[in-house]
């Protein structure tokens, strides 16, 4: 990973105050609360809002991030909550985990650089079981001009790192779609994700 992304994650996650939050993301609530607690994996989790809250329903939660700033905030919030998450820093080929244990995986705002993003995902189709569920939530290609009118909703600001329809399908062939919708939404996400934004929504069960 490159020394600039990952400069720019610790210094963002070195300010005491949660970047996004300490609540989840909405719409992980909104799936989480529809599935039968088991094994869960968050990439890109930074601070750990979502996958504290993930335990906090009884989900045994893994994680992992590039920055070793946002894994000390998340230890710092799954204390506070009295909850327990294994949380690795590093790069997703180094970290090691085994195919297929996982009963989910969430990927809330994990945009992996352009060069990797695909390749990524189908690395982590492979540690879903079948029947397990992918619940996916980031910018979509529609972003920018949102971005350009208002930067406070943040997002990345290259076409090519933020998501699509079309790559999801491709990158998660193997899955029934249970939603996947490019669409506006207003958001409220502590200092960097607030106003309007285009979003891309997924939730696919692996066949």
């Amino acid at each position: 990973m490159k020394d600039k992304w990952l400069e720019k994650w610790n210094a963002r996650y070195r300010d005491p105050e949660f970047a996004f939050g300490e609540a989840p993301n909405n719409y992980l609530k909104e799936q989480l609360e529809k599935l039968n607690p088991g094994s869960i994996l968050f990439p890109a989790e930074g601070e750990g809002r979502n996958a504290v809250f993930a335990a906090m329903l009884g989900w045994s939660v893994s994680a992992f991030d590039i920055s070793v700033e946002g894994k000390k905030k998340a230890m710092y919030l799954a204390e506070k909550n009295k909850v327990a998450i294994d949380y690795k820093v590093g790069e997703l080929p180094l970290l090691e985990y085994k195919d297929g244990p996982f009963d989910a995986i969430a990927l809330i705002y994990a945009h992996f650089p352009a060069d990797i993003k695909s390749q990524y995902h189908k690395t982590l189709d492979k540690y879903l079981r079948k029947g397990g569920t992918i619940i996916f939530e980031a910018f979509g290609k529609n972003h920018l001009k949102y971005r350009s009118k208002n930067e406070k909703v943040g997002g990345p600001k290259d076409l090519a790192t933020l998501a699509s329809v079309e790559e999801l399908r491709s990158d998660f062939e193997n899955y029934e779609v249970i939603e996947l919708v490019e669409k506006e939404i207003d958001l409220n996400e502590g200092l960097y994700h607030n106003g309007k934004g285009s979003i891309v929504r997924f939730v696919g069960r692996k066949c």
